[in-house]
């Protein structure tokens, strides 16, 4: 466990070093706590000097004047804990700093544990994350989200001419990956140390990939084969719970089965009016009044409460009907599979949704949009010598004339593309 003494300093730079962050960690009473609960004082100074994408052991330890053996085995521990992020590959031992969301929340919740005071955490992170909405809206701000509804396949037309893409289906998604762990639903875990929790299984969070290899090896997850993937999916979906993934097209790292009653993105929708905290598939639910009987099943299935009822008094008596909100369906699929009167169908939206092709590429979009790109492209704490470029760069995207650039679609796709480029050539 941390410690609740210590340096306040060390505590108030890894706030501000993760509040640079995309989805950001604003000051609060409650975080300070937090942060001194999880990290000791020397821990703390450490993670505000780690980057915030992986970077290789070797260079981490230049940067910091570290021996790599040392840092190796401090970072290691702190990873067996769900403070820093740790991957192989190649050979190398890749290591960075994880957001808040979706990071050492997470990470916190994602298994059971007496290392730590779990209902004095899950009380604060309450506090921290609903009492106010500066929490909330920094994560959720802009466009570009972190997950993305999956539409349940069963839901689509059969013969439909829409092409569906391998990234936009669960099944794939699994098949695909080369390794898959499940994990406890932080959301629901920490719902039960506040005492209201829903019935629904807790064990539910799949990872996939790198990600699944981190938390298996690290003992957040369990490893689990594809078919059993599937099976937790199949019992989820039949318990009226909704798919959201990692929002990109490759290397997808999770697969969450929602709830409407706990989960923290679907509370931003609910709970703020952040209608855009998860991206929609690229389908929408929608009604066939011919066979519609109001009966209310989808309504009361909804995730995020976007179908209502409606009804008239006509001269045989009450006509009921569903009615379902454009601007707030997911595109899940979850009132198809209750609709008893065959009344819902799954059409394409009018316009196909983007989705980042990969991490990095999310990272740009959001950073873009919440003015970080600064900090993402010189996300090294440790070399003065960016401070001055990453100020200018700071002042550049915060002006008028960039802002109206960046809403021309041509150039700001060029933008994206020179940035990104550039990033991953100086990260190999």
């Amino acid at each position: 466990m941390g410690h609740v003494a210590g340096s306040d300093h060390a505590y108030r730079s890894l706030q501000r070093r993760l509040d640079r962050n995309v989805t950001g960690a604003p000051e609060s009473p409650a975080f300070t706590r937090i942060l001194q609960l999880l990290f000791s004082p020397e821990e703390a100074e450490m993670a505000a000097r780690l980057p915030s994408r992986p970077t290789p052991l070797d260079v981490l330890a230049r940067r910091l004047g570290l021996h790599p053996e040392r840092l190796c085995e401090t970072l290691t521990g702190m990873a067996q804990r769900g403070l820093v992020l740790d991957f192989e590959r190649r050979g190398r031992h890749y290591f960075m700093l994880p957001p808040v969301v979706i990071g050492f929340y997470e990470f916190t919740f994602m298994r059971t544990r007496d290392d730590l005071p779990m209902a004095e955490l899950a009380r604060l992170f309450e506090e921290y994350m609903t009492k106010d909405d500066r929490f909330t809206r920094s994560v959720f701000q802009g466009n570009t989200q972190v997950g993305r509804s999956l539409v349940r396949e069963e839901a689509l037309p059969e013969g439909d001419s829409t092409e569906i893409l391998d990234w936009e289906r669960a099944s794939r998604i699994v098949s695909s990956a080369h390794a898959v762990g499940v994990s406890l639903c932080a959301c629901r875990h920490e719902a039960s140390h506040l005492g209201r929790a829903c019935d629904r299984p807790q064990e539910t969070c799949l990872t996939l990939g790198y990600m699944a290899e981190a938390l298996v090896r690290n003992g957040f997850a369990r490893p689990i084969t594809k078919a059993e993937a599937m099976r937790i999916m199949g019992e989820c979906k039949e318990l009226g719970m909704a798919q959201t993934a990692d929002n990109v097209q490759h290397n997808i790292s999770y697969i969450c089965n929602c709830c409407g009653c706990c989960c923290g993105m679907v509370q931003a929708i609910k709970g703020f009016g952040l209608r855009n905290a998860i991206v929609t598939s690229n389908w929408i639910a929608e009604v066939d009044l011919s066979r519609c009987k109001g009966c209310g099943k989808c309504a009361q299935a909804c995730p995020v409460d976007a179908i209502h009822i409606a009804q008239e008094t006509q001269a045989n008596g009450k006509r009921r009907w569903a009615v379902r909100d454009e601007g707030l369906c997911l595109g899940c699929g979850v009132c198809y599979s209750v609709c008893k009167q065959d009344a819902i169908r799954m059409k394409p939206r009018p316009r196909r949704v983007l989705t980042p092709e990969a991490a990095f590429d999310r990272l740009v979009s959001m950073a873009i949009e919440r003015g970080k790109l600064a900090y993402l492209i010189f996300d090294d704490p440790s070399r003065l010598s960016h401070r001055a470029l990453g100020r200018i760069t700071s002042i550049l995207e915060k002006s008028p004339p960039f802002k109206a650039a960046m809403a021309i679609e041509p150039l700001r796709s060029a933008f994206f593309n020179a940035i990104v480029k550039g990033a991953k050539k100086s990260q190999g």
